[in-house]
């Protein structure tokens, strides 16, 4: 068996307002750079769509920078075909209308009424995609302030069918998930779902390497 090719996304996406400031989060990208390198070390073929971090990139993955959303769902789509795509970047829903050549002043009416418009859904799009060019394990994660597990589940359910993929990876961030090294998540199928204690990013990113390429190497996906 060839060596699957995995996309995985990683990190923040940046949108920029003006030349000095810009929409972004708190995404460190370590969860995402620790599940190219589990799975990279698992054997499978990698291409890493980054947003902007300040960790250095596995050996034997192809790295690709981005900046904004639109950049990575570029460089998403440009990396296609792919066996499976794994979506861990925190990627801005929304970006200013205009961005603006010069820096805006604090003094003009308009910026206390900043315009959004809709980032790429491209979760959501990568799942959405006829069966030639789909890949065959569509992967999400879901960053959610979920007051308790039930509720954890409930909103991982509706991301799942609203977007359309096979799985999803909720976390709750209320926490230090974001920015810190631990991280405890669910995996939720359409069948079932399966919590991981929190533990260490690496460990999370061994755990979900197993589970993506025991699901590659299925009878069923192949």
């Amino acid at each position: 068996m060839m060596a699957p090719h995995i996309i995985v996304t990683a990190g923040p996406t940046v949108e920029p307002i003006d030349p000095v400031r810009f929409l972004s989060n708190h995404s460190s990208g370590r969860q995402g750079y620790a599940l190219a390198a589990a799975l990279a070390g698992r054997g499978a073929r990698v291409t890493l769509v980054s947003g902007p971090v300040s960790i250095d990139p596995p050996a034997g993955v192809a790295l690709v920078k981005v900046q904004t959303a639109r950049e990575m769902r570029d460089a998403v789509m440009a990396a296609l075909p792919a066996d499976a795509y794994i979506g861990v970047a925190a990627v801005a829903d929304w970006r200013p209308a205009t961005r603006h050549a010069s820096k805006m002043k604090t003094d003009k009416a308009g910026f206390s009424s900043l315009q959004l418009v809709e980032n790429p859904d491209i979760l959501k799009e990568v799942a959405g995609l006829e069966s030639a060019r789909r890949p065959a394990l569509v992967v999400g994660f879901a960053a959610e302030t979920a007051p308790e597990p039930a509720a954890l589940e409930r909103l991982a359910r509706a991301k799942l069918a609203s977007k359309g993929c096979d799985l999803i990876i909720a976390n709750d961030v209320s926490g230090d998930a974001m920015g810190g090294t631990e991280n405890s998540v669910l995996i939720v199928s359409h069948a079932a779902a399966r919590a991981l204690p929190r533990m260490g990013k690496d460990e999370i990113a061994r755990e979900l390497g197993d589970s993506v390429m025991a699901l590659l190497r299925a009878p069923s996906r192949r």
